[in-house]
């Protein structure tokens, strides 16, 4: 599998939702949604390209 660019959409993701939950007032929130669509991403991403 292609952890490399799974884990680096993971990562873009989990701050994504962190800026977003911190600008909307609710950072625990923002941080879960950035993690759940991180690691759909991670899976993703992950599938691809792998033989």
């Amino acid at each position: 599998m292609n952890y490399e660019r799974g884990g680096i959409a993971f990562t873009g993701c989990f701050f994504l939702g962190i800026g977003m939950g911190m600008w909307a007032g609710d950072t625990a929130a923002g941080t879960m949604i950035g993690m759940g669509v991180g690691f759909l991403a991670m899976a993703l991403f992950g599938k691809c390209g792998s033989e």
